[in-house]
């Protein structure tokens, strides 16, 4: 069984963990994160093209291999740079607008950082 901290404000032992990822005090009532700092910073998404660099809004990145589209649309060819790229959460990665396909998402496993 781990040892749990005590309480930062008046040093109770008796603190306990809720569900929801934080400690809890029962005689102060006082709430912190389990994690200790801010959750949202060290859960952060970090995304990375088919060469590890890192990808951020507005990068421009090129597709390393030929795409077929769904429907027949026809075949992204490898080289095709794509330009102001947006990042989402999702099944693809990358929201993209290409020239002569018009809008569309990508898979970062399939571009690198231009």
């Amino acid at each position: 069984m781990s040892t749990l901290p005590p309480c930062p404000q008046c040093a109770s032992t008796l603190t306990y963990e809720d569900g929801t990822g934080n400690y809890v005090c029962p005689e102060c009532a006082h709430e912190w994160p389990v994690a200790g700092g801010d959750t949202a910073a060290e859960t952060a998404r970090v995304w990375r093209d088919a060469s590890g660099n890192v990808l951020q809004d507005g990068d421009t990145v090129v597709v390393i291999k030929d795409l077929k589209l769904k429907g027949g649309g026809g075949v992204v060819k490898q080289g095709t740079k794509v330009k102001n790229i947006r990042l989402v959460d999702g099944d693809h990665d990358i929201d993209c607008k290409i020239d002569g396909f018009g809008q569309m998402g990508l898979k970062t496993e399939f571009v690198r950082k231009a």
